[in-house]
């Protein structure tokens, strides 16, 4: 074992080539990232981890400078293999101020890159570790593409299907549901039956609309229905599975296992759906997906997939692993690698994400 000999914190904005938009976010030019370097201190072998975690564009700020002034001082020193102990100092350290919201983004970038010196000191990727499964994950990818006319949306689709992805997921959530149910049909038609097809409403909709809604998907055979009401209403989520018809994934906006429980139990949601940057990092993520396989539900994925993939990789229960990648891949070395619909946990140490830290620099928020 060895201990923190300290911590580093960066902040970049990264620009997208295209403004991106949903239904409850509006447009999106660039996405925050947020890191976070662990160095050990066990002299000339000493180690470091990489976690990170980002947002849609405002709030990085604040969570870089929880990460920096608040969490750093909590960590530094202790021996770095306890992520447990790690994970409730920290926690119960910050509790009172902030539960939720960018300090839980805060601790998940601490935890990844806690994690990541584990592996990375054991000499296992980080999917060992863990556990282990299988390597090959299934993956979908994911589109921001709600203003997308159906011909630059099926052009968009032809381009995933060309990169190796053998399941798609769309955004609904427009004014009228009309048009949504238009632009599904085309997707159905155009990919055929049996398909793999997720959509995802960004918690646009009232419990009615959301039924409504779920009601006239289901001819189109989806996978599952992503978040049609805003995370806090649990009974609204178990009302739409009981009344719509199709399965609901949901969870990238919930910040603790504890949320998830209560999901959970509540019969509220099919595909438990975390992410890996602002759950509570590995250690929650991992503790989630035990839990919903006790339930025997599949478990699902949102963000970060260069790192969820290793996840996923050690759960029976996985499902889909969502790719995307918000532009980051141009500053990873090694970016996603898929094989015939599968995501492929890498065999480098630890998560094995190589920045481009030189690169990264010229971004600096």
């Amino acid at each position: 074992m060895a201990r923190i000999a300290n911590t580093e914190t960066g902040l970049y904005r990264i620009p997208l080539p295209v403004t991106l938009s949903d239904s409850t976010h509006g447009e999106i030019a660039a996405f925050e990232l947020i890191t976070c370097r662990v160095r050990d201190a066990d002299g000339a072998d000493g180690a470091e981890g990489v976690g990170y975690t980002y947002t849609v564009g405002r709030n990085g700020g604040a969570t870089a400078d929880i990460l920096a002034r608040e969490i750093a001082p909590l960590v530094e020193g202790r021996e770095a293999d306890d992520t447990e102990a790690i994970w409730h100092h920290v926690w119960w350290a910050l509790h009172y101020g902030g539960r939720g919201g960018p300090t839980v983004l805060a601790l998940s970038a601490l935890d990844i890159a806690l994690w990541d010196l584990k592996a990375r000191r054991a000499r296992l990727p980080l999917f060992r570790l863990l556990g282990g499964f299988d390597a090959g994950v299934p993956c979908y990818a994911g589109g921001i593409d709600l203003d997308l006319s159906v011909d630059a949306l099926l052009a968009q689709t032809d381009g995933n299907l060309a990169k190796g992805f053998r399941a798609i997921k769309m955004k609904v959530g427009r004014p009228d549901l009309k048009s949504d149910v238009a632009k599904v049909s085309a997707m159905r038609q155009h990919l055929g039956d049996g398909f793999p097809l997720m959509v995802d409403a960004n918690m646009k909709w009232t419990v009615e609309e959301a039924i409504r809604a779920a009601r006239a998907f289901v001819p189109y055979d989806l996978t599952w229905l992503e978040e049609p009401i805003i995370p806090d209403d649990v009974a609204g989520h178990a009302r739409i599975m009981q009344a719509g018809g199709v399965p609901i994934a949901a969870g990238e906006n919930l910040r603790s296992l504890w949320e998830f429980k209560n999901y959970i139990a509540s019969g509220a949601v099919s595909y438990p759906e975390p992410d890996v940057t602002n759950c509570g990092g590995v250690s929650a993520f991992m503790k989630i997906a035990r839990l919903a396989e006790a339930f025997n539900l599949p478990v699902t994925s949102h963000g970060a997939h260069d790192i969820t993939v290793h996840l996923l990789a050690a759960c029976p229960n996985r499902s889909y692993l969502e790719a995307h990648g918000f532009g980051l891949d141009t500053y990873i070395e090694h970016p996603l690698v898929l094989q015939d619909g599968l995501a492929l946990a890498p065999d480098r140490h630890g998560h094995g994400i190589s920045f481009d830290w030189p690169g990264l620099a010229k971004l600096m928020a």
